[in-house]
């Protein structure tokens, strides 16, 4: 008996030490993240004065774009969302917003907004899509800058090729219905390919949190922070973990990932790779992976960049349980993804994505909920059995939250020093005291909704997107 118990208080230690190492790994790689990030930050905020945005407005040989919103059930933001697509400053765009079989009154409120009348249109089959398409309507003062379709139900990546049928410009940007873009948006997405057209495949920007702020005419007018913490929480997790961390990987050049919120393609390429994957939940981040897949099979240069300034407005889940659907949908997407292209893990033909953006998301977000989970168990079990000490566990406490709390507080200070979203002291106490807080008890839930998506996908489950409502953006100051 004494034997088994020294060989468990062995086991235990041993796995102390490594989800010790485990920690100081990951917040280790937050933190260089957010350096490459701060260091493209102050690049990108040199040459802000000689952008050239203004030039590319006025020029008549910017490319054209068309804009994709696909929509199901989003009758509280939908007019919204449209509106602030339609005020972008940008010389020449196109808005498709596909209709993927609504249940509520989208489609109603877009037709009596926009006096929507309905046309014969044929829609090719270029990419293939699978939910037949009921009817084509354009706007009556606008046919050509507004176009809505109505079609079954079919789910996001169908509705998404049945857009990019449709679409009728040489660069594709995908937005959610939910969205509201800043009105430079599109013009700073654009800048990559107006920089070097042939060797950029896509650009993502920024997705921001919009709870709390004030929306008019389609713009966000006052940006605050949100009165729920939950939200509050997801502000920071965003910023360090999708804006810095996202820049960091665009400056290694290993961007897998681009938000389905806000990304920029080249369409012949979209065409090109069949658009938009059926057979996964977390189709935007498969796409860039199969683009890269693609590229690098073929010996193409190209180049798949995140820029910082181009901003789009949100709406975050405002509930646990809506956020633990969301949550335990994304990780699945990425358990999905890594599956499906596992191929490319540690292969040198594959350059830094399949040596090194790959393998960090394998070690780092598939499985980080788990080693979280296990650290709870093992913890507390190490110092019931004596395999490790208080001031162990105290240093252990110390590198798993205290150093992930120093991250989350270096993003929000980054981004205020960088780009100023946020004006008022108070909100920015708030952001600080959800930085700490987001540390004790939310990323805990989270992982386990993270560990959820996983085991999903292991199991192959049936994929199921769940329903996320909408509140809407607030058309007043907030007080």
């Amino acid at each position: 008996m004494i034997d088994d118990w020294a060989w468990v208080r062995t086991a235990i230690g041993f796995a102390d030490v490594f989800i010790f190492v485990y920690f100081v790994a990951l917040n280790s790689s937050y933190l260089g993240l957010l350096l490459l990030a701060a260091a493209e930050f102050f690049r990108h905020l040199r040459r802000v004065p000689f952008n050239g945005l203004e030039d590319l407005f006025r020029s008549p040989l910017t490319t054209p774009v068309s804009v994709l919103m696909p929509a199901r059930d989003e009758g509280a933001g939908i007019v919204a969302a449209v509106q602030a697509m339609m005020a972008l400053r940008y010389p020449r765009f196109e808005i498709v917003v596909i209709d993927d079989g609504s249940t509520d009154d989208t489609f109603a409120l877009l037709e009596r907004e926009f006096d929507l009348v309905r046309v014969p249109r044929v829609v090719p089959d270029e990419v293939p899509f699978r939910g037949a398409v009921i009817s084509v309507h354009v706007a009556r003062a606008n046919p050509d800058g507004l176009i809505v379709v109505r079609k079954v139900n079919g789910g996001k990546a169908d509705a998404l090729n049945v857009g990019i049928n449709l679409s009728r410009h040489p660069l594709v940007c995908m937005a959610d219905a939910d969205s509201v873009l800043d009105p430079e948006a599109l013009l700073s997405v654009v800048k990559p390919f107006a920089d070097d057209p042939l060797g950029t495949a896509a650009v993502g920007g920024v997705v921001r949190i919009a709870n709390g702020c004030a929306v008019v005419g389609g713009r966000v007018v006052d940006v605050r922070m949100p009165r729920q913490w939950l939200v509050r929480m997801q502000i920071v997790e965003y910023l360090r973990a999708f804006l810095m961390g996202r820049t960091g990987w665009s400056r290694l050049g290993g961007l897998v990932v681009i938000s389905g919120a806000f990304g920029m393609f080249r369409r012949d390429l979209l065409a090109e790779v069949g658009g938009m994957a059926h057979d996964t939940i977390g189709e935007d981040a498969e796409l860039v992976v199969r683009l890269h897949h693609h590229l690098r099979e073929r010996g193409r240069p190209y180049k798949v960049i995140f820029v910082a300034e181009p901003v789009s407005w949100s709406e975050a889940p405002v509930t646990m349980r809506v956020l633990g659907r969301q949550r335990t949908r994304w990780h699945r997407g990425i358990a999905e993804i890594l599956r499906t292209h596992s191929g490319m893990l540690l292969r040198p033909r594959y350059g830094r994505i399949g040596m090194f953006a790959l393998p960090y998301y394998v070690v780092f977000e598939l499985l980080a909920p788990f080693v979280e989970l296990s650290a709870l168990v093992l913890l507390p079990a190490g110092l019931l059995v004596d395999a490790i000490d208080v001031g162990f566990a105290w240093r252990f406490a110390l590198v798993a939250y205290g150093y992930g709390m120093l991250v989350s507080v270096a993003a929000l200070l980054l981004e205020e020093v960088s780009f100023h979203r946020y004006p008022r002291w108070d909100d920015l106490g708030r952001g600080f005291l959800a930085a700490i807080f987001e540390n004790l008890g939310y990323r805990q839930a989270l992982a386990c909704y993270q560990a959820r998506g996983a085991w999903q996908a292991w199991r192959n489950k049936k994929r199921v997107w769940g329903a996320m409502p909408r509140q809407g953006f607030d058309t007043v100051r907030p007080s």
